[in-house]
């Protein structure tokens, strides 16, 4: 199996500012992975929420030469022995996501059928799309809120909170997008921006605004206090940054509502699989979420997005230079189309 990659540069039409700081464009990585004719793609965003990520374009560059002679040998086909190699190699979870996502696309290929019929999946299931508010100043986050109805009548809105200036801060900035979108359903978003007195306090407060549930208020290594939040909280705890594969799940199903699951964090479509299954046992709730992903990543999860409660597949809409088509916006929900693999063409 030979594996060719390229890096492109993706620029966002709007910066996004969460409680880390702010993004204009990202850098990731086109990975094919080719073998009897057939061409299986993946793609790798670099990001960095906790340690052991590859923050980097340069840091998967060199990942991804160095494994490539590694699996020169292996057929595409040798998915279990592959997956077992880039584990004993520490392969980053993003670089695991860009060549577990080319396999399911080859597979998919050679067997002529898109990745939602091999896994007998039904796309009726497939729930709305929500789109991104990030932190930003009330006249602004009215602005942003704006223009995602302009663009494709946006329903479900998630607000990025977690604001360095403080509760303030955050609560104008979300009466701002209420007052702008009164019919929307809201959500909101920390990244662990919050301590635990302000997570108790913020979650009465928005419960009383009709929010739906409230994602990652606490910062990684906080878990612990998840469990006197969850059970003091109107509303229901997801997380993000403290789950990126199945084994994290049985630890947090005590304490947490759901899960948000990314193909970077987990590392390909297989974990996410595993973690789909491994959720679902632990009676949580599922969410797929992305970083600065394109079509290509984003179109990969859609494929199992009848198995998700709530979608936040929403940074390919965001790219003024998405180099990919993939799946498409049906009244607002991302639905994988019907060509083989993934589905997802160079623009």
């Amino acid at each position: 199996m030979e594996l060719l990659f390229e890096p492109f540069t993706v620029r966002k039409r709007f910066p996004l500012t969460i409680s880390r700081g702010t993004t204009a464009e990202n850098t990731n990585l086109w990975l094919r992975a080719r073998e009897d004719g057939i061409e299986g793609w993946g793609e790798a965003s670099p990001f960095s929420v906790r340690q052991g990520v590859l923050p980097s374009t340069a840091a998967l560059v060199e990942e991804v030469n160095a494994i490539a002679p590694l699996l020169a040998s292996y057929h595409p086909l040798q998915h279990q022995d592959i997956e077992e190699q880039l584990h004993r190699e520490r392969v980053s979870s993003a670089t695991r996501a860009a060549i577990d996502t080319a396999l399911h696309d080859w597979l998919g290929k050679r067997a002529n059928l898109p990745l939602w019929k091999l896994w007998g999946l039904n796309r009726d299931r497939i729930v709305p799309i929500s789109v991104t508010i990030g932190i930003s100043s009330p006249e602004a986050a009215r602005q942003r809120v704006r223009q995602w109805q302009d663009f494709m009548g946006a329903k479900i809105l998630k607000i990025k909170l977690g604001s360095p200036e403080g509760l303030e801060r955050d609560r104008a900035m979300f009466l701002a997008v209420r007052d702008e979108a009164p019919d929307a359903e809201l959500t909101v978003d920390a990244n662990g921006g919050w301590t635990l007195a302000e997570a108790l306090q913020m979650s009465e407060w928005l419960a009383e605004w009709g929010v739906k549930y409230l994602e990652q208020p606490l910062p990684v290594g906080a878990e612990a206090q998840l469990s006197e939040l969850l059970a003091t909280s109107p509303l229901p705890i997801f997380v993000d940054e403290s789950c990126f594969h199945c084994q994290d799940i049985p630890h947090l199903a005590h304490c947490t509502s759901g899960v948000n699951l990314k193909l970077m964090k987990t590392g390909g479509l297989s974990e996410t699989l595993r973690a789909i299954h491994t959720a679902k046992a632990c009676g949580l709730q599922l969410m797929y979420g992305c970083y600065s992903d394109s079509s290509l990543a984003n179109t990969a999860m859609s494929h199992l997005s009848p198995l998700a409660d709530f979608l936040d597949l929403d940074s390919h809409l965001n790219l003024l230079d998405d180099p990919f088509i993939g799946a498409q916006l049906q009244d607002g929900r991302l639905v994988p189309n019907d060509l083989p693999g993934l589905g997802v063409e160079r623009r």
